[in-house]
């Protein structure tokens, strides 16, 4: 017997990649939501790890409630920086969303992002129970 077709939703953001790249910013399938990786958007070319940090996960929580979510249902998170001194910076920011949560997370250092002036991606896991 065949197996129902999960109930699947693309959330966009509305960014430039999405249509270059050919994906969304976030999908709800079933009751699990994945959210792409996400970077502070233009206009923070001159920002801090931190605050580059903060625009990021203001993203992820939209797309998030977009999806009938919410940073309560992260499960996971994946954090990319570009340069590791700025751990420091960037984990106070995922504190503040995530002090009470503990998702399951790992910070990743890379050599480089899309644009230069980018320092951290963020990407999140949900479970809506």
């Amino acid at each position: 017997m065949a197996e129902a077709p999960i109930d699947r939703r693309n959330i966009s953001s509305g960014g430039a990649y999405e249509g270059v790249f050919g994906y969304s910013r976030a999908v709800r399938a079933g009751n699990d939501v994945h959210v792409s990786g996400t970077c502070a958007p233009a206009g923070h070319e001159k920002s801090d790890a931190y605050v580059q940090a903060r625009a990021a996960i203001a993203i992820i929580e939209k797309a998030l409630s977009e999806a009938g979510a919410s940073a309560n249902d992260v499960v996971r998170t994946v954090v990319y920086l570009r340069d590791i001194n700025d751990a420091e910076d960037v984990a106070r920011a995922h504190l503040e969303t995530f002090d009470k949560i503990r998702p399951a997370s790992t910070l990743v250092q890379v050599t480089s992002m899309l644009r230069p002036w980018q320092k951290v991606e963020i990407e999140a896991f949900a479970k809506i129970s």
